[in-house]
């Protein structure tokens, strides 16, 4: 690959795609923020943020609604992508390769790679524990549907769910600064040719042909 080629940039996300991906984020620390002052006394004075105790258990479930439906449209677009391939498991053996930065030796992968596919089912299930979890305990509307004993176990989900996938986005940013460009794709929308050829060979194959 020449250096003119290097540097050509290459479409990886849409406007709508990471407007809809920022909106999610947003969503999310605005809902760890006040799930953390609803979860212990000892981290309640975070409910300032949101204009006390009162505004904050209003604010949780609705924000936790629009992340909710923006999750579903992200996830139905990139779920394809994300399909687990002979490739992907290929990739997840060598996973000592990929800690020591040895990229050459692992096997071409696609738009997304093994470890991103399994950081998007993760975030998947946790979602789908969080959204469940969430209606049972929503005393406004719908908790006095269900028996307490069911209350209390959704209010178990709901945290273990939560404090799974706030693990889990610390792991995506950290990936994200980690590989450089990575975040640039997320803000600008495109890549340069020579990150593609790196990273995810087999989708630069892809766009080439396209």
């Amino acid at each position: 690959m020449t250096e003119d080629h290097h540097h050509r940039r290459i479409k990886r996300y849409s406007p709508g795609e990471r407007t809809n991906h920022w909106i999610i984020a947003f969503t999310f620390i605005l809902l760890a923020l006040s799930g953390l002052a609803l979860f212990h006394p000892s981290m309640y004075w975070l409910s300032n943020l949101f204009g006390g105790g009162p505004w904050t258990r209003i604010l949780h479930p609705i924000i936790g609604v629009v992340m909710f439906v923006c999750f579903v449209v992200f996830a139905g677009h990139m779920w394809r992508q994300n399909m687990m391939t002979k490739a992907d498991r290929q990739w997840l053996r060598q996973l000592n390769d990929v800690v020591e930065n040895r990229e050459e030796k692992l096997p071409e992968v696609g738009k997304y790679n093994a470890g991103q596919k399994l950081l998007f089912y993760v975030l998947v299930l946790c979602m789908l524990g969080l959204f469940i979890s969430g209606i049972v305990i929503w005393r406004e509307y719908f908790a006095f549907y269900f028996p307490i004993w069911v209350v209390r176990i959704a209010s178990v989900v709901h945290a273990v769910s939560a404090l799974v996938m706030i693990c889990a986005i610390i792991v995506h940013i950290y990936a994200g600064i980690w590989v450089k460009g990575s975040l640039t794709a997320m803000l600008r929308g495109h890549v340069t040719a020579g990150w593609a050829w790196k990273h995810h060979r087999a989708w630069f194959r892809e766009q080439v042909k396209k």
